[in-house]
């Protein structure tokens, strides 16, 4: 069985994210051409990001907020986004405006 499209599109722009910025769901589901499909992208995130080396640490969302249930995987992504030199406010929100993957950026 092959994968749709739209979800390799997403694949490929989370791939292009760059380390030391962050992109939001709804960003990548835009640029993959659909900006209603933020949760399929959360979705691949889920279902794709290890068995393709997706750098996941890099989708927040459109707050600049990390979202994942688990406080272990909060924990290791916010580590993981500090290492790429990704501040935080004492809110734990990272200002888009400073680390947010433009798309004047993309391919």
């Amino acid at each position: 069985m092959t994968r749709h499209a739209f979800t390799d599109r997403i694949i490929g722009f989370i791939r292009d994210i760059p380390s030391g910025r962050v992109a939001t769901y709804g960003q990548i589901a835009a640029m993959a051409g659909n900006p209603r499909a933020a949760r399929q992208v959360a979705r691949v995130l889920h279902s794709c990001s290890q068995k393709e080396g997706l750098p996941w640490h890099r989708v927040v969302n459109q707050d600049g907020r990390i979202v994942l249930k688990s406080f272990m995987d909060q924990k290791e992504q916010r580590h993981l986004l500090k290492n790429e030199g990704i501040e935080f406010d004492p809110a734990g929100t990272i200002d888009l405006r400073v680390f947010l993957w433009r798309l004047e950026n993309i391919r």
